[in-house]
């Protein structure tokens, strides 16, 4: 991998201002957010990965620089809770379409990205900087795997997420097994032994009409050692019969990273359209 410009300040941990007014003004919100949140989960947040537009406008044309702005924007103006839902619907995102129910256990204090990835991913990453991190950990409903799934807001403008992406796609970077995100682990939690050898699967997802990166990783809650990790697209391919594909980790990791990109893409529309 050709070797980044450098990390930049970018990758460092944010002043204490931010992380005062985040802790205050969107950690506790009104009842009627979470309840916002839910509406979405019942009537969007199903299915596989959303195509096409998301934004008020496509790219190059009115209402789209409008809501590249927005979305960059939504770590600090946008609930935690509709960020990362306390449980999540996936219908047909396990094995075989099967039901899955994801609840979320823990959430990170945002932060810089600091410590956040491995040195390769890190500087993979580094060319479009890190202006704000945001992770949350779910477990299933049988209390088996453990996923956590990332929201990095970036500092890029659209032609450099563009790039970053197709750097990813061309490059096969979503799928080195050295470029895996870091779990984000909680004391006093199912997640408590979920670290840097737990992980077992993951998908990266860079996006191109927003500043934002969307990640999973997923692993057994038990603390078992995973191995080498598997990508989420190898994980649920028809007739994969590695551990991680047999227990449904690929799974985990896409499902739970597509429902909650959904929700970003679903939030930053609403956030944009006009008053009818």
């Amino acid at each position: 991998m050709a070797p980044a410009t450098g990390f930049g300040t970018g990758f460092g941990e944010p002043d204490a201002y931010d992380r005062r007014t985040r802790t205050a003004g969107a950690l506790i919100r009104p009842r009627v957010a979470v309840a916002a949140a839910c509406m979405v989960l019942g009537l969007g947040l199903t299915g596989g990965a959303v195509t096409g537009s998301w934004l008020t406008g496509e790219p190059g044309k009115p209402g789209a620089a409008g809501g590249f702005a927005t979305a960059g924007a939504m770590w600090h103006s946008v609930p935690v809770d509709q960020l990362f839902p306390p449980t999540v619907d996936g219908r047909g995102a396990g094995p075989g379409g099967a039901a899955r129910t994801w609840t979320r256990v823990a959430v990170a204090p945002d932060s810089g990205c600091a410590g956040a990835f491995d040195p390769l991913l890190r500087e993979a990453l580094a060319p479009v900087g890190c202006a704000r991190l945001l992770r949350a950990t779910y477990t299933d409903a049988t209390q088996s795997y453990v996923t956590t799934v990332g929201l990095l807001f970036t500092k890029a403008d659209a032609p450099a997420m563009t790039s970053l992406a197709a750097r990813f796609e061309n490059e096969g970077l979503a799928r080195r097994t050295d470029l895996v995100p870091r779990p984000y682990a909680a004391k006093g939690t199912v997640a408590a032994a979920f670290g840097d050898g737990q992980r077992a699967s993951w998908t990266v997802s860079v996006l191109t009409e927003a500043p934002v990166v969307v990640y999973a990783v997923s692993g057994w809650a038990d603390g078992r050692a995973a191995g080498t990790p598997e990508p989420a697209a190898d994980a649920t391919r028809s007739g994969a019969t590695t551990p991680a594909a047999q227990a449904g980790l690929g799974n985990e990791a896409q499902g739970l990273a597509d429902r909650i990109e959904r929700g970003l893409r679903q939030t930053v529309k609403t956030a944009t359209e006009e008053p009818s």
